[in-house]
């Protein structure tokens, strides 16, 4: 076994991992970015489609473009990079380890192509991106025929592997990854015949929607189920089953000949390692709690990017990220808040990241609505008294909203009893 020692350590590889990754040597401290693929990059390597970096570098980028932004930082730094590792056991520092004392450092046992890695770390980044949901998350019935795939797959299969997956096409749900898809496989000369939606609206990107879908004049049925898959040795064909006021319509229930079912039901923050070590986990993001500083409840420990909740876009994760670099950086230098408190989703909010406001400096808060509303009205209430209001022309649930919340809104602010601030939308 390889014994390793860094300042911070950093799992994921992908737009996140790395932008943490170059606040620590930015800083001057050792770092080491753990990545399971055998490359850097994450899932942007596989989105050739353009839409990225518009807000992190004022241009339009391909996904592996984005990348290689950060990519390129990477290789001219001294940030050890492992590759084809996988973190299979986190010990937190203050566990008993097998000598019976506290531990004064963070370990990580990870597999790799040198063998079994103990690594040692005072501050660890959690940046291990999100993963699909499949056809087991959302119970569709029918047989188990060749030709059903999650669109991330089939996004991998055409775009990195030259496969095409099949060639009359529905997709289930309306995520950006499945609306993308059904502008790629068109590309390719395929026939997208649906994208089948059970909310009452997409559930990803307007631009998507627009460029993706009606561009193509590919068909959108909202409020709408998928109740079977037919086929047996291949997909024949699915069955959809509009819904009216929430209850299926069974009488209007229609056939969708095809061969290929791409699923688009939504992604899932891979935090199974982090539930190991003992982070916290939101219900509503179902990513770590954390704090002002993105730190989740184990001391020296921060999540960001999709690991944290689902972005919208790879600009944000590469804002929040940095953030969460130069959050663990302050926290390496032994610096630490005065004093936080609790901010909370209130009507028509799912959630609000962070939980916790820092007074002194600039927060920057990430929130999703529940509702789809024009002329909507976004309220902090700082205990009970509204102390901003920002007008929004459109809000929904696809679309995070995110503000800074600093010194100047919570300048009266009672250090002596316990604040709350509230987001609410109206």
């Amino acid at each position: 076994m390889k014994e390793l020692q860094y300042d911070a350590v950093v799992i994921g590889g992908g737009a996140a991992g790395m932008a943490a990754a170059l606040e620590f040597d930015a800083a001057g401290f050792s770092c080491a970015i753990i990545e399971r693929e055998d490359h850097l990059g994450g899932i942007l390597m596989q989105c050739i489609h353009n839409g990225f970096g518009l807000h992190e570098f004022s241009e339009e980028l391909t996904g592996p473009e984005f990348a290689e932004r950060f990519i390129d930082g990477v290789t001219k730094s001294k940030i050890a990079v492992y590759l084809d590792a996988t973190v299979t056991d986190f010990n937190v520092a203050g566990s008993a380890l097998s000598g019976g004392q506290a531990a004064a450092y963070h370990e990580l046992f990870c597999v790799s192509p040198n063998g079994v890695l103990r690594i040692k770390s005072r501050a660890v980044v959690l940046a291990m991106g999100c993963r699909e949901r499949n056809r087991g998350n959302v119970r569709i019935p029918g047989s188990r025929p060749a030709g059903v795939f999650t669109a991330g797959l089939a996004q991998r299969l055409v775009n990195i592997e030259g496969y095409i997956p099949g060639r009359e096409i529905v997709i289930i749900g309306s995520g950006d990854i499945g609306l993308i898809m059904a502008r790629r496989m068109s590309w390719v000369g395929c026939t997208v015949k649906a994208v089948v939606e059970i909310m009452p609206y997409p559930a990803g990107l307007t631009r998507n929607i627009v460029q993706c879908l009606r561009d193509f004049d590919i068909p959108l049925y909202l409020s709408s189920q998928t109740t079977s898959i037919f086929g047996n040795d291949r997909v024949e064909g699915v069955e959809v089953t509009p819904m009216e006021n929430g209850v299926l319509a069974l009488e209007k229930r229609f056939r969708i000949d095809c061969d290929t079912v791409l699923l688009s039901v939504g992604l899932a923050p891979e935090n199974e390692l982090s539930k190991a070590a003992g982070v916290e986990i939101n219900s509503a993001t179902n990513g770590p709690l954390v704090d002002s500083r993105l730190m989740t409840n184990v001391d020296g420990v921060f999540a960001c990017g999709n690991v944290l909740h689902v972005h919208d876009l790879v600009d944000w994760v590469a804002e929040e990220s940095r953030r969460a670099g130069r959050c663990a950086v302050e926290w390496l230098r032994g610096e630490r808040p005065a004093l936080q408190f609790r901010a909370k989703a209130g009507s028509n909010v799912r959630y609000v990241n962070p939980t916790r406001i820092d007074p002194r400096r600039d927060n920057q808060i990430y929130l999703r609505s529940m509702v789809v509303k024009n002329d909507a009205v976004l309220e902090l209430r700082l205990n009970n008294r509204v102390i901003r209001s920002i007008k929004h022309n459109h809000v929904q649930p696809s679309e995070m909203i995110n503000l800074s919340v600093g010194p100047k809104e919570l300048e009266k602010l009672n250090p002596g009893m316990e604040s709350v601030l509230e987001f609410s939308i109206v």
